[in-house]
């Protein structure tokens, strides 16, 4: 692999993507410690250092962050933002007629669903930004803190007004770093920044985990968690790159006088095909009535259940609605992911077809069942790995966050698995051995 990699930096255009893909990390990094205009840094400070921990209703979005949200840094939105925008883009093409329209059209639908995805992206960020600006003021970002109330001295309009349009200056940023990785990088850019946001967190975890622990200073715990670690890297990796592959053949077709078709392919279909998203879904529709309970301050008997049981992540009604919404989100994505009668209609206009199935109707319902079947083990491996971190809590009092935690781990090892395969396809263009011999 490190010859790869060696390689790789004595090809120029291999090596240019490479540095400018470096480059636009290091500022991302940058721009991630820096504060936004009007906030009291070391109020900032103090309050992390009192906090027990990223478990909050914002770690999900801190991780994303990799922790400027709490630092109130100037890309303290992170990609959360594009994230979400791009979500709501891919769910409305399924609903709205004219975005399936154009999604239809190719590279040219895509591109203006590209650009409507920027629009929502600003807007998102505007809202946001708003929210975080609010939350740090009214000082819920930091209940247990003493100095909550003094994050941000000024509270007048103008400055209120200028940490919004930075915030969302920096969301648009971000996106555009995305982008330029995109195009003159390697991989998907949006995804790399992702990668690093949350891999930034990891030496910080692992030394608190190592702090925390009792058994020979901490060193016992720490070395248990890296080998567990190690152990869901490959079982991620194993499930990610496992497929059912449906057998495909074309018929031959004369067309003049030449031969067109006759071959066989398959069409891949992932154990986990809707990849993280179910779990983003799950964690962010069960921060809604904790949010809810903590702006209205209520001391009703619906809060106190709300405290009681979908707050704590140790709470077993929280573990099995966690759970069950993950499964739920994984069907659910996967029914608007994939449509096996637009496949099947294609596989129909180009004589292709299924051994032993009729095509048309009887490919799509075969195709359905199919894709019904390895869903089911991959919901449950979604939910299995994304109760890591309260299994984690319980056995090591260690954050919700933790280090080898299900959003965090699918992330990174789908992001590089797939940043591997690129680097990898165009170095055997250059007859050059790739990363997995």
């Amino acid at each position: 692999m490190l010859t790869a990699f060696a390689r790789a930096f004595q090809t120029p255009d291999l090596r240019k993507k490479l540095l400018i893909m470096l480059g636009i990390i290091v500022l991302f990094r940058l721009g991630q410690h820096v504060p936004v205009p009007g906030v009291s840094f070391e109020n900032v400070n103090q309050c992390i250092d009192e906090a027990e921990g990223n478990s909050g209703l914002f770690g999900l979005v801190n991780m994303f962050s990799g922790g400027a949200l709490l630092q109130l840094t100037i890309f303290a939105l992170g990609i959360m933002p594009y994230i979400t925008a791009s979500i709501i883009l891919q769910l409305l093409v399924v609903v709205i007629p004219r975005l399936e329209s154009l999604k239809k059209e190719g590279s040219a639908g895509q591109a203006k669903i590209t650009q409507y995805t920027r629009y929502l992206t600003v807007a998102l960020g505007i809202l946001q930004a708003t929210g975080l600006v609010a939350t740090a003021r009214s000082g819920t970002l930091f209940p247990q803190c003493q100095v909550r109330d003094e994050i941000v001295p000024n509270d007048s309009i103008f400055t209120t007004i200028t940490m919004v349009v930075c915030m969302t200056a920096g969301t648009a940023l971000v996106m555009w770093l995305g982008e330029i990785i995109t195009d003159k990088g390697i991989g998907n850019g949006m995804s790399i920044l992702m990668f690093i946001s949350i891999a930034a967190g990891f030496p910080g975890s692992l030394w608190a985990i190592k702090q925390q622990g009792k058994l020979a200073d901490g060193w016992i715990e720490f070395f248990a968690v890296i080998l567990c670690g190690l152990v869901m890297v490959g079982l991620v990796v194993f499930v990610e790159q496992a497929q059912r592959r449906i057998p495909v053949q074309y018929a031959k077709r004369m067309i003049g006088r030449r031969s067109y078709g006759g071959t066989s392919t398959y069409i891949p279909l992932k154990v986990n095909q809707a990849g993280v998203i179910p779990v983003i879904f799950a964690s962010s529709l069960l921060y809604i009535p904790a949010l809810i309970v903590q702006f209205s301050n209520s001391q009703a008997g619906w809060a106190t259940w709300i405290e009681q049981n979908l707050v704590g992540s140790d709470s077993p009604v929280y573990v099995v609605t966690y759970f069950l919404l993950i499964v739920f989100f994984a069907f659910f994505y996967v029914a608007i992911s994939f449509n096996p009668e637009e496949v099947a209609d294609n596989m129909k206009k180009y004589g292709g077809f299924i051994p032993g199935i009729r095509a048309g109707r009887p490919t799509a319902e075969y195709l359905s069942y199919v894709l019904n079947r390895i869903t089911w083990p991959g919901s449950l491996y979604l939910g299995l790995i994304a109760l890591v971190p309260t299994v984690a809590l319980i056995t090591l009092n260690a954050d919700q966050n933790f280090p080898f935690g299900g959003t965090s781990i699918l992330i990174i090892v789908g992001v590089g698995l797939e940043t591997v395969k690129q680097i990898e396809s165009q170095l055997q263009q250059r007859h050059y051995e790739g990363f997995l011999r």
